[in-house]
């Protein structure tokens, strides 16, 4: 987007509340102001997006593939703009792109490929979340056993130096990870997530202590909350600070239990999608069952885009709109170090908005 735009709904999300009457000038991709629309003068031009609501871009940080190209298959510049399309169809401007535990080839050539789409002026793409090798077997889930195994120095140097920049996050489990490999996934400035993890609560504590700053996946493949024993999951919803991403599609995670989740966290829980594709190539041969993907009879991915998770927010698990569109745009990017200017319609902010209509389905995205 380039030069003056003016938009118009019947109302405004701005990631704080809600603005009637009032118009979004942009410029250059910059919110420049939000104005009354009684200051706008009768020969403005406008986009008017009569009988919607405008609303921060959403932001998925795990998502694997989409149109029949999971990246880790097809790692590969077109692969990612497939990603990306499915991504704005959801309402979601920014995404992470996210491989699963696989070989160290494979890895490398999902580096390759964000680099490549890069080059070609690719949008949208923030950088790669590899979700493994680093875990614990015990709760592999649909990962690949023969490949999970603990880090050593010289492997994640090797890898992050070749993903410098690209890299952004990696889900590890805290007890199969010391403290030096930890600072050393951080001087890189990667943002480390606790995941398919059996962690203790102990455990889990001190690996919230030493800078893991997220957990992937709330309740799945990870030690739960038993009152003897509370595990990764109590201890995410005891620590001040630590956020957690959930698939909210009804399948990972009941509604009721995100309920209490969001009860227990607030505003340090946010959505993921963990969006899978259709493919019967690679370790990871996801299948549609309904609207859930497996992988050899496991669960294995969602079939969820954002708006579709704020509506069951919505519906299924009594969280309000507001709060909703919050754990899909305002929180990742607080996760992402990126909430100075994305998750809200303000002054200086990127102009990445989504319009929704009444029952919050995507009418268009701008970017």
């Amino acid at each position: 987007m380039t030069g003056k735009e003016i938009y118009i709904a019947d109302r405004i999300f701005t990631g704080k509340g809600w603005l009637e009457d009032h118009a979004i000038l942009a410029g250059d991709g910059v919110i420049r102001e939000l104005i009354p629309l009684k200051q706008l003068s009768s020969d403005t031009a406008t986009k008017n997006f009569a009988g919607n609501t405008i609303v921060p871009s959403f932001i998925d940080l795990q998502i694997y593939g989409a149109y029949g190209k999971l990246l880790a298959v097809y790692p590969e510049a077109d692969a990612l703009s497939l990603l990306n399309e499915y991504c704005k169809k959801g309402g979601a401007a920014f995404c992470l792109a996210a491989v699963a535990t696989n070989t160290k080839e494979v890895f490398l050539k999902c580096i390759d490929a964000v680099k490549n789409y890069w080059k070609q002026g690719g949008e949208g793409i923030l950088g790669l979340h590899i979700e493994g090798p680093w875990l614990n077997p015990v709760k592999r889930g649909a990962h690949i056993e023969s490949l999970i195994h603990a880090p050593t120095v010289e492997e994640v140097k090797e890898l992050l130096n070749y993903g410098k920049g690209v890299i952004k996050m990696i889900t590890v489990a805290p007890e199969m990870c010391s403290k030096e490999i930890i600072e050393l996934i951080l001087s890189y400035d990667v943002i480390l997530s606790a995941g398919h993890s059996n962690a203790t609560y102990e455990e889990a504590m001190k690996g919230f202590g030493s800078g893991i700053t997220t957990a992937t996946h709330l309740y799945n493949a990870m030690s739960p909350l038993q009152h003897r024993k509370p595990g990764l999951v109590g201890a995410i919803m005891d620590h001040p600070s630590a956020m957690a991403s959930i698939i909210p599609d009804g399948y990972h995670v009941d509604f009721a239990a995100i309920r209490i989740a969001k009860k227990a966290m607030d505003d340090r829980l946010f959505v993921i999608t963990d969006a899978v594709t259709e493919t019967d190539k690679g370790y990871y041969q996801h299948h549609l069952a309904g609207d859930k993907y497996e992988s050899a009879g496991i669960l294995s991915g969602s079939a969820l885009t954002m708006a579709r998770s704020v509506q069951n927010l919505v519906s299924y698990c009594n969280i309000s709109l507001a709060e909703a569109l919050r754990m899909c745009s305002l929180y990742p990017a607080k996760v992402m170090k990126l909430d100075d200017r994305l998750g809200k319609i303000e002054k200086g902010y990127q102009a990445k908005l989504t319009v929704l209509d009444k029952d919050n389905r995507v009418v268009d995205i701008i970017s």
